[in-house]
């Protein structure tokens, strides 16, 4: 029994932060298992890893900034984690404020305008008009999609509450009170949270609406963490549910946060 117990600790021992930090390839980028290298899973990773207090080093930098970017989804990703990391990344938000609109969305997406503002936020720059965009694109339920006219969904909400809030929208605001009370209505059971209506509990889903009460000053409560916690596995990844193991990395990736408490932009 007691070697059980042992053998269990030891297991525990291996923290998420090291199950990613083992995927870092020789080229500084970071992949799955068996595959190579992907600029938006090393964004990802570097998030993670840094909301965790930990530091994948210059060799991630060097492929995240010689890695191409297009997009405005795909440049914001790497502003973000640049500005996680302390480097500057001034051309890819001129970029992105190259590619703002008149009515404030940046790029094609609701889902591309929500990245673009908390990389403009992560680098200090201005980004009402985008706010303004964002909160005429909220549906009557309280949540956002993917894209214009799209039905919404737990993680594009979450999101767009944190770049609402990093944007200057107060905790207390209309639109933050709506958006929570859309999320608490896809909380099972479990205390996981899903992607939509209908759907089972996931670890990304959960992780990005406790991202959101944090980033309300709200707490997301005990429930979503012991949910998290079921998903966890020996060597430190995170199951997606309980019926699917995939993709741990950048499962694993995106609960970091969530477990620092710690919403985006990264400060």
């Amino acid at each position: 029994m007691r070697l059980a117990v042992a053998a269990v600790a030891l297991a525990l021992a291996v923290s998420p932060a090291d199950y990613v930090a083992s995927h870092q390839q020789p080229d500084g980028g970071f992949a799955e298992s068996g595959a190579t290298s992907d600029p938006a899973l090393t964004a990802w990773s570097a998030l993670g890893l840094v909301a965790a207090g930990r530091d994948p080093g210059a060799r991630t930098v060097d492929y995240l900034t010689s890695t191409p970017a297009s997009g405005a989804a795909e440049i914001a990703l790497r502003v973000l984690a640049l500005r996680a990391l302390g480097q500057e990344a001034n051309a890819d938000v001129g970029r992105l404020e190259a590619l703002r609109r008149n009515d404030g969305r940046v790029g094609p997406l609701v889902n591309s305008t929500i990245w673009s503002v908390l990389a403009l936020r992560a680098a200090d720059r201005p980004v009402a008009p985008s706010i303004r965009y964002l909160v005429r694109a909220q549906h009557r339920s309280g949540g956002w999609a993917w894209y214009p006219r799209g039905a919404p969904d737990s993680n594009d909400t979450a999101a767009a509450v944190q770049a609402l809030r990093a944007g200057g929208l107060g905790a207390r605001s209309r639109p933050i009170r709506r958006a929570l009370a859309y999320l608490r209505r896809l909380q099972h059971e479990d205390g996981g949270f899903s992607l939509v209506r209908g759907r089972a509990s996931d670890a990304q889903s959960t992780a990005w609406a406790i991202q959101a009460f944090v980033a309300a000053r709200r707490e997301p409560g005990r429930a979503a963490f012991r949910y998290l916690a079921s998903l966890r596995r020996p060597d430190g990844s995170y199951r997606y549910s309980k019926r699917y193991a995939v993709t741990p990395v950048w499962v694993t990736s995106q609960v970091l946060p969530a477990l620092a408490r710690r919403p985006f932009p990264l400060r």
